[in-house]
């Protein structure tokens, strides 16, 4: 018997009711997807050997080096499996594994913003100001009905020249701003127009859960940099 599991038609042709049930399917999915990363998140804050956990990840910048490589390596891995043509029972495992991942790589920062600057505000702060911009980029995407599918060479080309930023600032220890932030935060942004423009004109109505992994790894790469922009003017 074949496991394997045959997508329906691309969501930009399917009959109405086919493609409106694809995009819920989607944001239903995201939204439970952020919710099982701030579940994670929570209880992992809450762990007595968490102080050891961030020691480890942040001490120094070889380890945050490794950090990033698994990062980077686990994600990979969780996207195959999630926009694969296996089981949805497999494609639920990516999804599952990039949330984690996520998760753990947003533990130094979010410790950060609750023990250093002692302002768990900021976090919230940042949530809502990354959903404002979310819901605006969204709308936007739909409404406008534009194929934004041309930012796919701005976003691989950026993103490999981001990469190689971040990793000679780690080599070298130089900071890199606020101003870098802004820019990821704008990069992020045309990340998620580039996504729900593909959700709308590209993905097929059975791929709700790889277009789920996409969005929310442009909306928490968003979270990021907001964040990083709230801590650095919180120190200001």
């Amino acid at each position: 018997m074949n496991s394997s599991y045959s997508y329906a038609s691309p969501a930009a042709v399917a009959a109405p009711s086919e493609r409106a049930a694809f995009i819920r399917k989607t944001y239903l999915h995201l939204a439970f997807a952020i919710l099982a990363f701030i579940g994670i998140e929570w209880v992992l804050l809450q762990q007595s050997w968490i102080d050891s956990l961030i020691g480890m990840m942040m001490g120094g910048k070889i380890s945050w080096l490794i950090v990033l490589g698994a990062f980077m390596g686990v994600s990979w891995l969780a996207e195959v499996l999630a926009s694969s043509n296996a089981s949805r029972g497999v494609q639920y495992v990516g999804l599952g594994i990039f949330v984690l991942a996520e998760a753990i790589i947003f533990l130094p920062l979010l410790y950060i913003a609750l023990t250093v600057a002692q302002d768990g505000a900021l976090i919230m702060k940042a949530g809502a100001c990354t959903a404002c911009v979310f819901g605006g980029l969204t709308l936007a995407a739909f409404t406008t009905r534009k194929d934004f599918s041309f930012f796919r060479s701005f976003l691989m080309i950026g993103g490999f020249v981001a990469m190689g930023i971040i990793v000679v600032s780690l080599i070298f220890g130089f900071s890199l701003g606020t101003f870098f932030a802004g820019a990821m935060a704008i990069f992020a942004s045309v990340a998620i127009l580039y996504n729900t423009s593909n959700i709308i004109h590209h993905y097929e109505t059975g791929q709700y859960v790889s277009a789920s992994l996409s969005l929310f790894a442009s909306v928490a790469l968003l979270f990021w940099y907001i964040l990083r922009i709230f801590l650095s003017f919180g120190r200001n």
